[in-house]
């Protein structure tokens, strides 16, 4: 598996539990009620969703310049499981020569040790998000949770600070008369705060009210690389 299916894989995966994972924490300043209705919301925009298709368009890019742009379209199986074909990909180029075959070697290497600190830095945000339930509590408990309203009645945004590492923070900007996820931040670091590792995740709405990831980021800052992953061109499947 070559390092952007790895990268699709684990950055995929990343933005199903987390088109579901604030409905379950239930610790924003609202009813049980509508905390019921929010998480049913995502639930029926998950199943909505399973009657379309749409093209994924995940771009890597190195100290600002793109190094790899791959597309493939998107639906769900019969296992319930989102299955991927590629779209418009380019048989790989074979090195010719010894010096050729060497630089290959070169590159595969760098890419593995990045495709493996990228995989880390996800396995970290794995651990905000879901967000565990003691997790929110801790954040209550210790002044770590804040809400900010930017809309009367209509737009919060849900901020929890210091809850896995010292100087991380993660928010979520919910539209509570919809009970929709506009988009969700994560900044938080691996080994130091200078190892800054930031994901951020936007969500958009198609005509018939569903839910969708239109645009994931996964910025690992101290090795000068961004993840981009679009879902674009929703087209009904039944």
């Amino acid at each position: 598996m070559n390092i952007n299916q790895r990268l699709q894989n684990v950055i995929g995966s990343l933005v199903l539990v987390t088109a579901l994972s604030l409905a379950v924490s239930g610790q924003q300043p609202a009813s049980q009620e509508r905390i019921t209705e929010f998480k049913q919301a995502l639930q029926k925009s998950q199943s909505q969703l399973r009657n379309y298709e749409w093209i994924e368009t995940t771009t890597v890019s190195l100290k600002g310049e793109v190094k790899s742009r791959k597309q493939n379209r998107c639906y769900y199986g019969a296992d319930g499981k989102v299955q991927k074909v590629p779209v418009g990909e380019a048989p790989p180029q074979e090195q010719q020569g010894r010096r050729g075959r060497l630089k290959a070697k070169i590159v595969a290497n760098k890419k593995e040790e990045l495709t493996d600190y990228m995989e880390r830095a996800v396995s970290l945000i794995h651990k905000y998000v879901p967000p565990e339930p003691q997790m929110i509590q801790f954040a209550k408990d210790n002044g770590k949770a804040s809400y900010d309203a930017f809309e009367p009645n209509k737009v919060i945004r849900l901020s929890l600070h210091d809850i896995i590492q010292t100087g991380d923070l993660m928010t979520a900007t919910l539209n509570i008369q919809s009970n929709g996820i506009l988009d969700i931040k994560v900044s938080t670091y691996l080994d130091s705060p200078q190892d800054a590792v930031m994901l951020g995740v936007t969500f958009g709405t198609l005509p018939d009210g569903t839910s969708y990831a239109g645009q994931t980021t996964l910025d690992a800052n101290a090795k000068n690389v961004k993840v981009v992953v679009e879902n674009t061109g929703h087209r009904r499947t039944n």
